[in-house]
């Protein structure tokens, strides 16, 4: 992580402080369980980590968005890969999205418990049948008295257990494909939510992964997020920013593994000599760090781009599709300069191994990344 001022630093040494006490310590209990704890988040939410770029009439930290962005790279650094993830889908997703397209009541309704911890949060685009093809999705809201009819399902949403609301995103016109789209603001409270049994995944077990159901949900007027049939739009406005997030995960776990690597290699003898001593070694060692340079370079100008507002879903898709190939690339030389230990869950480079591969996956597959790069220089076939 780089810093470039003195209230990102401050900021970066308390989120390394916090982290070292409140996460560290129970995280393999995390992974165990499934799921952080709900106390966990009211803690980072007290010490203004879950809305840092948020504005503080809202509850937030008014800060810039790139220390967001530091915070889940320092997350992901420290081999908590679930907890980055729903990090990122509550502080760096969700919230923008309430807040870029929220009335002024909902803000209120729903900014300031978010920000406390309070209210968690996630966003509900993926079905059983429908994964990147949004337009194919089935969910269905219909205008009934009073407001909306909710019936459907989606799947693999993280933070999908804990969240106290969720964006929907349903076919309020379903002739109308793409177009009509729309997101609902779902209270999971209310009558007609459920949700299937927690998702067991490969890795990032931290992250709770779940399949929400919608059975004749009644959701009122105030529930539309933005306009009615402007969903897609909306999606593709607000994915560059959780495609950066990506990236920040992609960069901190590459450095973590990196680092883990390095002081690996330094104690490990073999034939008389230290792994590290190895040309093999040196020069994977040396490939790695010259890839982690580069990918920062450009992840630093998609930051300075989406601050001037001026970053495209070209971008984001690059950034995207680059940053988390590199990452599950660059863990496997990793993993296998440890050896046979790099295979056993007693090496927390296992961890950031399993953790990594649905990177290239969720937020966009790497194919679907590789479909709108070549849109851009082809235009749609």
């Amino acid at each position: 992580m780089t810093t470039h001022d003195e209230s990102s630093q401050l900021f970066y040494d308390m989120t390394c402080r916090f982290l070292e006490q409140e996460a560290d310590p129970h995280y393999a209990d995390w992974e165990a369980a499934g799921q952080v704890p709900r106390d966990f988040w009211l803690k980072m939410g007290e010490n203004g980590m879950l809305a840092i770029d948020l504005d503080e009439d809202y509850g937030g930290t008014g800060a810039d968005f790139g220390i967001t962005q530091m915070v889940i790279e320092e997350i992901a650094r420290r081999g908590l890969g679930g907890l980055a993830t729903g990090y990122n889908i509550h502080s760096n997703i969700v919230i923008p999205y309430v807040l870029h397209l929220g009335n002024e009541e909902q803000k209120q309704h729903w900014l300031p418990r978010m920000a406390s911890g309070e209210v968690m949060s996630a966003i509900a685009m993926t079905e059983p049948g429908a994964g990147s093809d949004l337009a194919a999705m089935k969910t269905r809201a219909q205008k009934v008295e009073g407001g909306w009819q909710l019936d459907g399902s989606k799947t693999f949403i993280t933070n999908g257990m804990m969240a106290d609301m969720v964006i929907v995103c349903a076919k309020t016109d379903p002739s109308a494909g793409a177009k009509g789209v729309s997101l609902f603001l779902v209270d999971t409270h209310l009558p007609g939510f459920s949700r299937g049994k927690p998702i067991k995944k490969i890795g990032q077990h931290a992250s709770d992964t779940a399949e929400l159901f919608f059975d004749q949900m009644i959701l009122p007027e105030e529930a539309l997020l933005g306009e009615e049939g402007q969903g897609f739009v909306y999606l593709m406005q607000e994915l560059p920013r959780e495609r950066l997030g990506v990236g920040s995960q992609a960069l901190g776990a590459m450095e973590g593994a990196l680092q883990l690597t390095l002081d690996y290699v330094q104690e490990r003898k073999a034939f008389g000599q230290r792994i590290g001593d190895f040309q093999n070694t040196r020069f994977k060692l040396a490939e790695v760090r010259a890839q982690i340079d580069m990918a920062r370079a450009y992840f630093n100008h998609c930051v300075a781009l989406y601050r001037q507002g001026e970053m495209t879903s070209t971008h984001a898709a690059i950034i995207k599709l680059q940053l988390s190939e590199m990452q599950c690339r660059i863990t496997d030389e990793c993993l296998q300069l440890f050896g046979g230990y790099g295979y056993t869950l007693e090496y927390p480079i296992s961890r950031f191994y399993v953790d990594a591969r649905v990177q290239t996956i969720y937020a966009g597959s790497s194919e679907i990344m590789k479909e709108v790069i070549a849109r851009s220089l082809l235009g749609k076939a």
